[in-house]
């Protein structure tokens, strides 16, 4: 698992998946761009990626910004460029979540997770492609078991997340030609940060990772690093080589059950 002289662009990476993920691929040598919306958080991530950093690994570019905002999206790229002149890795990680059915998701709440969830991913990618294509590099989206399976109560979250899977595969098809391989990871439940700012108190969210239990066929939810080592996998160009347009569940299995 080699990244030295790759430059891998992570949003979300303030927290949970997006820090995972920074921090693995600093021990494997990446050159990192860590973008995301808390900047103490992102200083944070930036420490430990340093620390954990291959020898001659250089310090990782931290731009704090927000991906649903046009003009920093085109930030993002600019400064990657600026400061890497390339870009090899594009993990597009950043998301939010909400609950609501159809009865009470305003439009509001429908356009923020939308907006987060998949606009500013088609925006980033659409930026980072000509990049891409130069480096011959690789796309790897940070989706969910809710794009692949229905589940009530959270509906313009796997709205977003099925939108993302098509995203996947339709950028996958027209990218192939040019060498630049899309790919998805659709985890299950990880412990994470993110349900709690999605609006579950405490205990709710205690109640619910105890439910993982029956809800997950490994009894069990999952862990950050086991999401991170799957996207560190996808993300290189010898692993994974003739891997493109799959949308891979890291979800314990939760994909293949059925209520019986």
């Amino acid at each position: 698992m080699d990244f030295k002289d790759k430059v891998v662009l992570i949003t979300g990476s303030s927290s949970g998946i997006g820090a995972g993920t920074a921090e693995l691929l600093s021990t494997f040598g990446a050159s990192l761009v860590l973008v995301g919306r808390n900047l103490d958080n992102l200083q944070k991530v930036e420490e430990k990626c340093i620390k954990a950093a291959a020898p001659g690994t250089p310090k990782p570019l931290t731009l704090q910004a927000d991906v649903t905002l046009e003009a920093d999206v085109t930030r993002i790229i600019d400064e990657t460029l600026k400061k890497f002149q390339k870009l090899d890795v594009l993990i597009n990680n950043a998301g939010i979540i909400g609950v609501g059915s159809i009865e009470q998701t305003s439009l509001e709440q429908y356009d923020s997770i939308m907006n987060t969830n998949m606009r500013s991913i088609y925006h980033l990618t659409m930026l980072a492609v000509p990049h891409l294509i130069k480096t011959q590099g690789c796309i790897v989206n940070v989706s969910s078991v809710n794009g692949i399976r229905a589940f009530a109560g959270v509906l313009a979250y796997c709205v977003s997340k099925a939108a993302l899977d098509q995203f996947t595969r339709c950028t996958a098809l027209e990218l192939a030609a040019k060498k630049v391989r899309v790919n998805a990871v659709n985890p299950g439940v990880i412990v994470t940060e993110i349900h709690k700012r999605g609006g579950m108190d405490e205990q709710a969210y205690q109640a619910f990772l105890e439910k993982c239990k029956q809800t997950h066929a490994l009894g069990r939810p999952g862990k950050v690093d086991e999401v991170a080592q799957a996207i560190a996998f996808l993300a290189n160009n010898e692993l994974s080589s003739f891997i493109t347009g799959a949308s891979l569940p890291i979800d314990g299995g939760r994909h293949a059950m059925c209520p019986r």
